[in-house]
């Protein structure tokens, strides 16, 4: 029997360095006499979003040697990994902005001329692996 699974492939977390004030516990007084909590400034890392175009490669590997070390155990072979890719793509398009002058056609007929324009990318990414195995 031959059985497919298939691995999710995620994307790369954006990490950023956020910057907080963390209060130390104590009090300061100035020159006035008022207190004023201290502060200590601390730099933590945190997830800020999703990357729209990388994949966490670490996490796809580590995902895919778990699910062939749960398959180890039983009596199975490998026969394929593939991968499996999508892609994304974007594009902006007008036909305003970009004019010509009018052209005659004939002595009653009159067509104005047009143009138009636009641009766009795309790319691919890896969706996912497909883990095709034989059980023995």
């Amino acid at each position: 029997m031959i059985k497919t699974i298939f691995i999710p492939a995620y994307f790369k977390p954006i990490i950023q360095d956020i910057f907080e004030n963390i209060p130390t516990g104590e009090i300061k007084k100035n020159w006035l006499g008022s207190e004023k909590p201290v502060t200590k400034r601390v730099a933590s890392q945190k997830i800020t979003g999703w990357s729209d175009s990388e994949i966490d490669g670490e996490r796809l590997s580590n995902d895919i040697n778990n699910e062939i070390e749960k398959w180890s155990s039983q009596n199975v072979r490998v026969i394929s990994i593939s991968p499996i890719t999508s892609g994304r793509y974007n594009y902006q398009f007008s036909s305003q902005g970009i004019s010509s002058s009018p052209r005659l056609l004939s002595d009653t007929e009159k067509v104005s001329g047009g143009g138009s324009y636009g641009f766009g990318y795309g790319y691919s990414y890896t969706e996912g692996v497909l883990i095709c195995i034989e059980i023995l």
